[in-house]
């Protein structure tokens, strides 16, 4: 199934204040802000572009991927959620703003995950590689409604999340993923939680040991990304993983996030991850 470029009619940009910000793992906050425009749009798989508000340094915007949504009292989606780890200058400055203040977002941006019909449906998650996987895990277990559906369509029978982190500690969100029916491998590199050892381990245990049909869902560290590319083409199992490029502008303006993509004739060429992006099939990529 190939997976679409965003449409650029759905884009939008907004000054949004900012409802609660928490830290939900070691050196990970949650932020959600009021988006309620974006919230009814945007698709699991897809990012916004935020920046700080009344600020020129930094003066880039950092992409986030979509992580959770709030809802009204009717069932509206009203705020977004984002899930990033504090590295550097913007993200050290973001991580100081309190509910109240305000951000600036632009978005969705790129193409989403595929929704065809599966058994189970495995993601594999490495570090904040797990942003995108709630949502991910929400529209396939049927427990909620994304885009422009007017009702949830369930397209998996099973949900297993495989997540790999340094420790403990730096995991996130496990609570919510469990709240939603989906099953839990975890691997920490210290053995402080799960598997110890790679989350390649246990995803390779896994499909070693399940039936029916599988497809992979990936996001995390490019070296982790790309060896679950080739245990998925050993299994036989499709694979789409969603690329972290660096990006500057989110659009497809200044061709800062390309990634190299086999053309199927024994050539390559780029493509911007914020365009045909972030999500490509994992036997495209030219790790």
């Amino acid at each position: 199934m190939a997976l679409e470029p965003f449409c650029s009619k759905e884009f939008r940009f907004q000054r949004a204040s900012i409802l609660e910000h928490r830290m939900i793992a070691k050196d990970t906050w949650q932020l959600c802000f009021d988006a309620s425009d974006l919230a009814r749009i945007a698709l699991p798989g897809q990012f916004f572009m935020v920046r700080l508000a009344d600020c020129n340094d930094p003066l880039i915007g950092r992409a986030l991927a979509m992580y959770d949504r709030g809802f009204d009292s009717a069932g509206v989606p009203t705020s977004l959620s984002v899930v990033y780890t504090v590295k550097g200058k913007f993200t050290q400055a973001l991580s100081k703003l309190k509910a109240g203040q305000a951000i600036e977002v632009w978005g969705p941006l790129g193409n989403a995950f595929s929704t065809q019909s599966v058994d189970h449906l495995i993601m594999v998650a490495g570090g904040v590689g797990i942003t995108p996987m709630l949502s991910v895990a929400a529209d396939a277990l049927g427990r909620q409604a994304f885009g422009r559906s007017a009702s949830p369509n369930r397209y998996a029978q099973q949900v297993t999340l495989c997540y790999g982190a340094r420790t403990r500690d730096y995991l996130a969100g496990l609570p919510s993923f469990e709240s939603l029916g989906v099953s839990l491998a975890i691997a920490t590199e210290d053995g402080s939680l799960g598997h110890r050892g790679r989350v390649t381990d246990v995803l390779d245990h896994l499909l070693n040991g399940t039936s029916g049909t599988k497809r992979i869902v990936c996001c995390g560290p490019e070296p982790m990304m790309q060896a679950v590319s080739q245990l998925a083409r050993r299994h036989e199992v499709p694979c789409e993983v969603s690329l972290e490029t660096p990006m500057a502008c989110g659009i497809g303006i200044c061709f800062t996030c390309v990634a190299k993509i086999d053309q199927g004739d024994g050539t390559w060429d780029y493509r911007r991850t914020c365009i045909e992006g972030p999500i490509f099939q994992a036997d495209t990529i030219v790790w």
